[in-house]
């Protein structure tokens, strides 16, 4: 880990940025995180995805990047992170998911209760538990709402830790490869880190539009 991302001081850091969050807390800030975004539903905005794609990319030897890290430490910190956050949500769900979700304002956190309860339906819990990983802020409420449904805390544990495990090293190995193939890509962070936050949006947008469509289509 850089001296300067053990220097950093609070103040500085940008909680919606990858780069800053890296920067600041290291491999241990990915854990921290991704625990919090798959975990506690406060933590729906945080930047998974984003997260792990530049934690890959800072990860390859040479980068120029302002925290260069470790890749055994980043694979670890991603995997620990996004699967004690998620058997964490799960348990909370089933101390009273549904009330917390109910209690709370935010219209994107109702939504993606909403589309993980559809995904939950549709697919059943194995697949739904998985595809869940790949879609933003369906990954924060699915858990809670898995221990609020009552899936089966064996059937749940298995599939989070299989969805968990191939989103975490995934995206981080995405990041990685690219870094290591495409020379001086780190003057790219920026646009690259852009494309990979549209990009993780657009399951979530072809779902909202598709139930969109759907009531449209009930309500004539």
């Amino acid at each position: 880990m850089a001296l300067s991302a053990l220097t950093a001081t609070p103040q500085a850091v940008n909680l919606l940025d990858a780069g800053s969050l890296l920067s600041a807390f290291g491999a241990l800030g990915i854990a921290v995180v991704l625990f919090a975004e798959t975990g506690l539903l406060v933590g729906f905005f945080l930047p998974g995805d984003s997260l792990l794609f530049t934690a890959g990319l800072l990860s390859v030897p040479g980068m120029h990047g302002a925290a260069h890290l470790s890749l055994p430490q980043v694979l670890v910190a991603s995997a620990v992170g996004a699967l004690l956050g998620s058997q964490t949500g799960y348990w909370i769900g089933r101390r009273g998911g549904r009330a917390l979700l109910a209690r709370s304002r935010s219209r994107k956190l109702q939504e993606g209760a909403a589309r993980a309860e559809e995904l939950l339906d549709r697919y059943g819990h194995a697949k739904a538990i998985v595809l869940a990983r790949f879609v933003p802020v369906v990954r924060t409420v699915l858990n809670p709402l898995a221990g609020a449904l009552n899936v089966p805390a064996r059937l749940f544990t298995l599939w989070q830790v299989i969805g968990g495990v191939g989103w975490t090293v995934g995206l981080v190995l995405a990041g990685y490869a690219l870094g290591s193939s495409v020379p001086n890509v780190d003057r790219y962070l920026l646009p690259i880190v852009a494309l990979v936050v549209v990009v993780s949006l657009i399951p979530l947008a072809l779902e909202v539009l598709r139930s969109r469509r759907a009531s449209a289509r009930g309500s004539r």
